[in-house]
């Protein structure tokens, strides 16, 4: 009998090591876990989680894969949010939540965490609804972040509308149509934002149905005739949640691309001193 790929949301994990708040809202906060080991302090890892902006949906089902990640020598931030179905969530504020967090992490779970979290812009991993959210900070702040890991992301917020990916999820989240609510979506698609100016890889299942790859294949086709260099990478036998899931064959293929990001990330510091 093959397993529930769902099971990864309701999987244990160790409790955070802190939690910090970047606002006053309850939910402008951040788990985070200390890097395993004793090595120097590395770039912030943000996780972004998914569950399409809806409020049912919230950054514990992020702890196994946030925990493996701290096993592998990073410091992580596990982001919430508010969203959709609750006060306060869906547009503006899902949005410029996510923004806010992401500029303010470094600086607290480097106060949290001494010594663990090198002073250097974060790197983003974003999965699903929280790689738009990812994708759309790399095109509106990008100077607040070293690069962007966008796994199965809901990366054509017009395109996601037509296919009325779960049951108008994108409709909640900005209010209406693009036809309804044009400048909503301008500011919002991730399609907006080509070129984006961040190192972006991009991963997905060939077998997603929640999440169709070819929003990813025109996405990332879009931004390169642009003149980006954002990556796609596809896992042909990956579905939507094997991304998040340390216990799958497509982890591997995350942690990759997470140290490709991060050596990248080395080369600008040494590189630029003053960055």
């Amino acid at each position: 009998m093959l397993s529930d790929p769902r099971e990864v949301l309701t999987r244990p994990s160790p409790p955070p090591d802190a939690t910090v708040a970047y606002g006053d809202h309850p939910d402008q906060i951040a788990d985070l876990r200390l890097p395993s080991g004793d090595g120097p302090p590395r770039p912030l890892v943000v996780v972004v989680h998914g569950g399409f902006w809806r409020a049912e949906y919230d950054r514990a089902h992020t702890g196994p894969m946030a925990a493996a990640l701290a096993a592998l020598g990073h410091p992580v931030a596990q982001i919430e949010y508010r969203r959709t179905g609750q006060p306060g969530g869906g547009w503006p504020y899902t949005l410029t939540d996510v923004l806010a967090g992401v500029a303010a992490l470094p600086g607290l779970a480097a106060a949290a965490l001494p010594g663990r979290v090198a002073p250097v812009p974060p790197i983003l991993i974003g999965h699903s609804a929280g790689g738009h959210l990812a994708l759309y900070v790399a095109g509106r702040a990008p100077e607040t972040i070293a690069g962007v890991l966008a796994l199965a992301p809901v990366a054509d917020l017009a395109q996601a509308y037509r296919l009325d990916l779960d049951g108008g999820a994108v409709a909640a989240l900005l209010g209406g149509s693009p036809e309804d609510v044009p400048d909503r979506y301008a500011d919002a698609d991730p399609s907006n934002f080509v070129p984006v100016r961040t190192r972006t890889v991009v991963i997905h299942g060939v077998q997603d149905v929640q999440v169709p790859a070819s929003i990813s294949r025109s996405w990332v086709a879009a931004d390169r005739a642009a003149g980006g260099t954002s990556t796609l990478v596809e896992l042909p036998e990956c579905e939507h949640f094997g991304l998040i899931d340390p216990e799958t064959t497509a982890w591997p293929r995350v942690t990759q691309a997470l140290r490709s990001l991060h050596d990248d990330l080395q080369g600008i510091d040494a590189a630029s001193p003053t960055r």
